[in-house]
């Protein structure tokens, strides 16, 4: 399931983007859409690849990882982020929740880090999205 109001286009300095036509309220489920899961071996393949920009660590102890159909491989990774992902490991799927309410236009993120207050570094050069911060204050 993916909200009809979301949208990809390319985001300024990051490739490509979610973003939504319509207002969402805080706490809107906008997607849930299923995993590949990856056997530790095939993590280890896929993060010699261009791959790794893509999946997610996946289960509790995280030895594993998925990829994430949908939009979810998509959004774009900040530390103050307006939207957080859920992982059901039982279902093999993951969803995008809204932290805030998002105004129509506005590019969704996620924290990569997995929590939403985690500003450990990530693996690539992180600019972070001065409109996006501001319009979360």
């Amino acid at each position: 399931m993916i909200k009809p109001y979301l949208y990809i286009d390319k985001s300024k300095g990051r490739g490509r983007g979610v973003y939504t036509k319509e207002r969402i309220p805080a706490g809107t489920r906008i997607e849930t859409s299923p995993v590949l899961v990856l056997s530790h071996d095939d993590t280890e393949t896929v993060d010699t690849t261009k791959l790794h920009n893509y999946i997610f660590l996946w289960g509790a102890r995280e030895t594993r990882s998925c990829i994430a159909l949908g939009f979810c491989s998509i959004y774009n990774h900040d530390y103050n982020p307006n939207c957080e992902y859920e992982m059901d490991f039982d279902a093999e799927t993951m969803s995008i929740i809204t932290r805030r309410e998002i105004k129509r236009g506005e590019e969704l993120f996620i924290n990569y880090n997995g929590d939403v207050e985690d500003t450990s570094p990530v693996w690539f050069d992180m600019k972070r999205n001065k409109e996006n911060q501001e319009k979360s204050k």
